[in-house]
C-alpha cells in the first residue's frame, strides 16, 4: 500500500493491557510523525467499541501501536481482518504465537535457534519450592515488556513469592548472565544490534523511564556475535511468520562465546516511544522516525 492510496490512517493506541501507558506514548509519537508525512490521522484509544469506531472512521489503513495482550496477541488483528482494513505489523497467527513465550520457544528450537532451559510450571509449584536450580527467571508466558518478571538469585533463601495477581501458570527459565542485546527486523532486513545497560534488572521501568537504561548502537561486540544476532533475529522473525517490524531480544554470556548467546523473545510490535530501541536502530541505519512510520503504513495489508 502506498501513501497515494492510504491517505487516512487510524492509529490504535492505549488498550487494556499492562503496557497501556507505553502504548499511548507510542501511538502519540506515530500519529505526530504520520501527520508530518502528510497523512490524515485519527487516533483511537482501543476500547470495547473498537470495531464500531473503525467502521465509523473508515480509515484506509491502521497503524497498530498497541502493546501487550489484546493488541499484540492476534485479537485486534482478527478484528482488522474481519473488517478488511489493511494494518501494520504481524498477522493473527504470528502475533498470537509470539505472545505465547513457550510456543515461541518451541518455534525457535524447531528453527535451530538457541533458547535457555525452561518450562511451564503451575503457580503453586513455583512458590512451594525451586522449580530448577537458581538462578532462574519466572515470568508470565503471555505478557511483554518485562511485565511481572521475577529473578531468583543463587543466594535466594527460597522460591519466588509471587504477587496476588500472578497467573496460574508461569514460564520458568534458566537465568543467562551477561549482556542484554536486541536486534530489530524491518521487512526482510535485520537492522543492527543494541547493547542495553541498566542499573540492575532490565525491567519495565528501566525500559521506558527516561534514564532507566543506556543503549549502545551498534553494540561493541565480536563480529561473530554481531552477525549471529542479525541472523538469529531474521530467522526468528521468519520462524514465527512475522511481518513488518519486529524486535528480538537476547542474553549473551560473554565468556562462553557463541555458545552463550540465547534468544529470549520476539516482540511483534516494538515500542515507538522516544526511548524505544527499534526507531533508534532505524536511525542508525539512516531511516528517520517519519520514514519508519511511513514505511510501516505503506507495508500495511490484510492477510498478514
Amino acid at each position: 500500500m502506498s501513501s497515494r492510496t492510504a491517505a487516512r490512517i487510524a492509529v490504535l493506541k492505549g488498550g487494556f493491557s499492562a503496557e497501556r501507558e507505553v502504548s499511548l506514548v507510542s501511538g502519540r509519537e506515530c500519529a505526530a510523525a504520520l501527520r508530518n508525512e502528510g497523512y490524515t490521522v485519527v487516533e483511537i484509544d482501543a476500547g470495547p467499541d473498537l470495531a464500531s469506531r473503525l467502521v465509523a472512521e473508515a480509515p484506509d489503513a491502521v497503524l497498530n501501536a498497541l502493546h501487550g495482550r489484546w493488541g499484540e496477541d492476534g485479537c485486534v488483528q482478527g478484528i482488522l481482518e474481519w473488517l478488511r482494513i489493511p494494518y501494520t505489523h504481524s498477522g493473527v497467527l504470528a502475533s498470537a504465537l509470539a505472545m505465547d513465550k513457550e510456543r515461541t520457544r518451541q518455534a525457535f528450537r524447531q528453527a535451530g535457534l538457541p533458547v535457555a532451559e525452561g518450562r511451564l510450571v503451575p503457580r503453586e509449584e513455583v512458590m512451594a519450592a525451586h522449580p530448577m536450580e537458581p538462578p532462574y527467571v519466572v515470568k508470565p508466558y503471555n505478557e511483554g515488556s518485562s511485565v511481572g518478571i521475577y529473578l531468583v538469585h543463587e543466594s535466594a533463601n527460597g522460591p519466588a513469592q509471587l504477587a496476588a495477581d500472578a497467573p496460574d501458570v508461569l514460564l520458568v527459565e534458566k537465568f543467562v548472565p551477561g549482556r542484554e542485546l536486541t536486534t530489530t527486523v524491518m521487512g526482510e532486513r535485520a537492522l543492527a544490534v543494541t547493547d542495553i545497560y541498566s542499573d540492575g534488572w532490565y525491567d519495565y521501568d528501566a525500559k521506558y523511564s527516561a534514564g532507566g537504561s543506556r543503549h549502545v548502537v551498534p553494540a561493541e561486540l565480536p563480529e561473530e556475535i554481531t552477525q549471529a544476532c542479525l541472523d538469529y533475529a531474521l530467522r526468528a522473525h521468519q520462524a514465527l511468520g512475522c511481518r513488518g517490524v519486529s524486535r528480538t531480544d537476547f542474553r549473551w554470556d560473554e565468556p562462553r562465546g557463541l555458545d552463550g548467546l540465547f534468544l529470549l523473545e520476539t516482540n511483534t510490535q516494538p515500542g515507538m516511544t522516544p526511548t524505544s530501541l527499534a526507531p533508534e536502530q532505524a536511525a542508525h541505519c539512516g531511516i528517520d522516525y517519519g520514514s519508519l512510520v511511513r514505511w510501516m503504513v505503506e507495508d500495511a495489508s490484510c492477510g498478514r
